[in-house]
């Protein structure tokens, strides 16, 4: 059965690749289910083994399928705003801190759009905060709604490289991510300028080269 759902659907270079939008072409278009996820990160001075700068903490989570992606989810009907569909998922996934902690439309980064296998478009968002935010945010994760049922808990993002040239960022790379969480995290550590576009691209290598 799983090998003839693949036959079907092909090898992923033959899949339609999700196209870039802007928020205004995205909200113009009919038929389309809207989904929403965010990025929270802080700067953090902290050092692992003290010696390897951690540089940020971003978190993402592991999701009940067992996939990696960012906290967030579908919009519905009755959400007045793709900000309000986010922050209802952030509320039941993350947990109380988002009654008071709101994402906005300046947190707003980017819109992709894909047909296959749905009519979808995928909202993402970034937003610093400070590390103390972050570490309740963490505490409070375990006492939301959907802990231990659609979120298995909250992971942070390695941003770094051990001597080895897999340890830390490419060996996170190397997990399975849901839908195009891959590609916004790597476009949010670019963007945002967290880290350096050769240690993403060493990262990206490593994750893909190394056995």
């Amino acid at each position: 059965m799983a090998q003839a759902r693949r036959q079907m659907q092909g090898p992923p270079e033959d899949r339609p690749r999700p196209r870039n939008v802007t928020r205004e072409e995205a909200l113009r278009l009919e038929a389309f289910r809207h989904a929403c996820h965010l990025m929270l990160y802080a700067p953090s001075n902290a050092k692992l083994f003290d010696r390897v700068p951690i540089r940020y903490v971003v978190l993402m989570m592991m999701r009940f399928d067992g996939r990696i992606g960012f906290p967030g989810g579908f919009v519905d009907t009755r959400d007045s705003s793709l900000e309000e569909g986010l922050n209802r998922e952030l509320l039941e996934e993350l947990g109380s801190v988002f009654k008071s902690l709101k994402v906005t439309e300046e947190d707003y980064r980017s819109s992709q759009v894909r047909e296959h296998p749905q009519k979808l478009v995928t909202h993402f968002y970034t937003k610093e905060l400070k590390l103390e935010e972050i570490e309740a945010i963490e505490k409070e994760g375990v006492c939301a709604k959907d802990h231990g049922l659609e979120v298995m808990g909250l992971v942070r993002v390695p941003l770094y490289t051990l001597r080895d040239g897999f340890g830390g960022l490419p060996a996170f790379l190397s997990n399975t991510f849901i839908g195009n969480s891959k590609s916004q995290l790597l476009y949010g550590l670019r963007t945002l300028r967290l880290l350096r576009e050769d240690q993403i691209q060493d990262a990206v290598w490593a994750s893909q080269n190394s056995f």
